[in-house]
């Protein structure tokens, strides 16, 4: 498995090599140029500020999506007649091109921090929630039938029963709304900000300067596949085992 990876990366640095060579690099920047602006980037001390400014926003929209996607999720899932109604309209909502909600954003939150937060959350709450809700409604009748006969609380029975048994799908929920929030919060930066990565990727758009777009959008696809790996093994880990119990 190993071994293959390796050689579908080396594929895609041949592939973009030889795209580079046919488009010139005034529209794609090699592999080595690309790195070596990875590097000049690192080395400015105002780039680390821009990484921590959308790092900081990530984090903070990403926490946001999990616990009001949970929340929605779990509530939902766990009453059927709410379940029917709510996830035709999840559903619908999902599927409505977020930036044409950016401007009631802006009005909501006005332009800087906040703002491109709440963005960045608009986008991976929807995702958890229907995940969430996917999996607390595929929970083992008997199961809940247990809970109901230790008396268990509606509050009890989320914790112990519903969160345990949900769990590879909340995760699947997760390794989605990051990616999604991640676009969100960086979309955000592009529109309501002077600070972050989405900033500088715009100002370089502006520019055009192929070379710090190119730089840019590697950095971020490398910390998004990362983080989707990681939960994607996660994922299937927590598949095996319930498989087992």
């Amino acid at each position: 498995m190993t071994r293959d990876r390796l050689l579908v990366l080396i594929a895609l640095l041949v592939l973009w090599q030889v795209t580079s060579l046919i488009v010139g690099i005034e529209v794609l920047t090699p592999p080595l140029g690309t790195f070596a602006k990875i590097g000049a980037l690192f080395a400015d001390p105002d780039f680390m500020t821009h990484v921590a400014e959308t790092a900081r926003a990530f984090a903070l929209a990403l926490v946001l999506s999990l616990a009001i996607g949970l929340l929605l999720g779990v509530t939902l899932g766990a009453d059927r007649l709410a379940a029917e109604v709510g996830e035709p309209m999840l559903t619908a909502f999902y599927a409505i091109p977020k930036v044409t909600l950016y401007p009631v954003i802006l009005l909501l939150f006005g332009l800087g921090f906040a703002a491109k937060v709440a963005f960045g959350a608009l986008h991976g709450v929807i995702p958890v929630a229907l995940f969430a809700m996917a999996g607390v409604r595929n929970v083992k009748p008997g199961w809940l039938r247990a809970a109901r006969a230790m008396r268990l609380t509606r509050l009890q029975t989320a914790r112990s029963v519903l969160l345990p048994a949900a769990l590879p799908e909340l995760v699947a929920g997760l390794r989605v709304g990051t990616a999604l929030t991640l676009l969100g919060t960086l979309i955000g930066e592009m529109f309501a900000s002077q600070r972050g990565l989405g900033y500088l990727l715009l100002q370089a758009m502006e520019r055009n300067d192929p070379a710090t777009i190119t730089a840019l959008a590697l950095l971020l696809t490398v910390v998004a596949t990362a983080a989707s790996a990681v939960l994607l093994a996660l994922e299937r880990r927590l598949d095996r085992a319930r498989a087992v119990a």
